[in-house]
């Protein structure tokens, strides 16, 4: 499979330290970030990764100038941000034919397995699938709500009194029928933009692994610490473990969320 990592932004809520570092290459107890994602992506199956730059592009590139990838990578750079969904739009060429492929926000850092997300997604035939996890302050969220089958039926952005703690991931799946819903205003988000058009064609798959957007400085610190590694995780341990379909908590009308934008 293909994966967008989405890397353009600038990481405004990582200054100072992305003043001179891209977010995708901040160190989680040593390791950048980026070497993370990409490792995880060829345990996962993933063989091709496109990563568009924008801002600190250079420090990207020589970075993967003296590291041996596990995958292909093809960086492309945006001299004005095309937003996350505009960039999805402008490199549909790139992913062709293929039946699906991965959205990753670089700024997320997990263990989870990736290669069982897919599988789920390509045995249920939705236009996406978003990886959904908890977290203990979803209010800058926007509130997701399925049905008993675990289709994303409806969105609540960013609400005061959040009706769930269930949050998008940053992780998505999605088959090419998605790009005939990108909407045609450059800039355009996934979260604001494109997610509300696939409301009733996208399911939702819980993710129990370790899951931290590290776009904030609080997060960022809270990943040094609370950061398992990734020696033994569910993306090493998939082979063995039941494919199972996970069942959404709490039974039917379920309400869930899915994230803000990066």
């Amino acid at each position: 499979m293909k994966a967008f990592l989405l890397a353009a932004g600038h990481g405004t809520r990582l200054r100072p330290l992305t003043d001179s570092i891209p977010k995708c290459l901040v160190p989680i107890r040593g390791r950048p970030l980026l070497d993370i994602w990409l490792d995880l992506c060829a345990r996962s199956g993933i063989t091709d990764v496109l990563i568009n730059l924008h801002a600190h592009s250079l420090p990207i590139e020589q970075h993967l100038q003296r590291r041996a990838s596990p995958v292909n990578v093809r960086l492309i750079y945006e001299a004005q941000l095309l937003g996350s969904a505009g960039t999805l739009a402008a490199n549909r060429e790139w992913i062709a034919s293929d039946p699906a492929f991965w959205i990753l926000y670089s700024d997320v850092l997990t263990n989870t397995n990736l290669r069982r997300i897919s599988e789920f997604h390509c045995a249920h035939g939705a236009v996406a699938t978003l990886g959904l996890y908890q977290v203990p302050d979803p209010s800058r969220c926007g509130v997701a709500i399925t049905d008993d089958k675990g289709v994303i039926v409806g969105f609540e952005e960013k609400p005061h009194s959040p009706r769930s703690n269930w949050v998008f991931s940053g992780l998505m799946v999605a088959g090419s029928a998605l790009f005939d819903l990108i909407p045609p205003d450059i800039p355009a988000d996934i979260a604001l933009h494109l997610l509300p058009r696939l409301l009733g064609h996208m399911r939702a798959y819980p993710i129990s692994d370790y899951v931290l957007d590290i776009g904030t400085m609080s997060n960022y610190k809270k990943a040094q610490t609370s950061w398992p590694g990734e020696s033994r995780n569910a993306a090493l341990a998939g082979e063995e473990e039941s494919q199972a379909i996970p069942e959404l908590p709490g039974g039917k009308s379920q309400r869930m969320v899915y994230g803000e934008s990066s």
